[in-house]
């Protein structure tokens, strides 16, 4: 029979058909073989002990990886950590900077969330929502990495707290309402 025959039979494309065929044809076998490549260094040991210690301190660089493995006695380069890394569904971004919010902050936000709930749209119409920044002209304002997943870019650990002072800085106020912006 002809490969779309067979296929249709058994709910397969001809392509396929054809190389299962094929395969056998060259090997007397079905199972996929081993593939060529050099095997990884990280053992699955070492990927663990790695995973962990990002998961506990997301700041930590890849040469610090790199130094680790290397006291547990294995050899490997940043880019190995990296490969690593993204295997395991972690990539390098920049650390989120958000307000510095004390546990009292913390409680006095939820607590206006809930005591405003219910309240009807009419009365968030006379409500103007205002905020200010500072923006550093001086001063260095650099990039710190993390490594994390996409969703967790708002935990704690992969965030950098930032203070309203510093050297010379120009301060913007805005706010917007129902009616518009200010």
């Amino acid at each position: 029979m002809g490969y779309r025959t067979i296929g249709k039979q058994l709910g397969e494309k001809a392509t396929t058909v054809g190389a299962i065929i094929r395969k056998w044809m060259k090997f007397k076998m079905m199972v996929n073989l081993t593939r060529s490549g050099a095997p990884c260094k990280i053992s699955s040991r070492g990927a663990s002990m790695i995973m962990r210690k990002v998961r506990d301190q997301p700041r930590t660089t890849r040469q610090d990886l790199v130094n680790d493995l290397k006291r547990a006695g294995t050899t490997v380069s940043k880019k190995t950590i990296s490969n690593t890394l993204r295997r395991h569904g972690l990539k390098s971004w920049s650390a989120r900077k958000v307000p510095l919010l004390k546990p009292a902050h913390v409680q006095a936000r939820l607590k206006f969330a809930n005591d405003n709930l219910d309240d009807p749209e009419e009365e968030w119409e006379k409500v103007m929502w205002s905020d200010e920044t500072n923006i550093e002209l001086f001063g260095l304002n650099s990039n710190r990495r993390v490594w994390r997943k996409k969703k967790d870019e708002y935990n704690p650990k992969n965030t950098i707290p930032t203070l309203k002072h510093g050297g010379g800085n120009i301060i913007l106020w805005g706010c917007f309402s129902a009616k518009g912006t200010g």
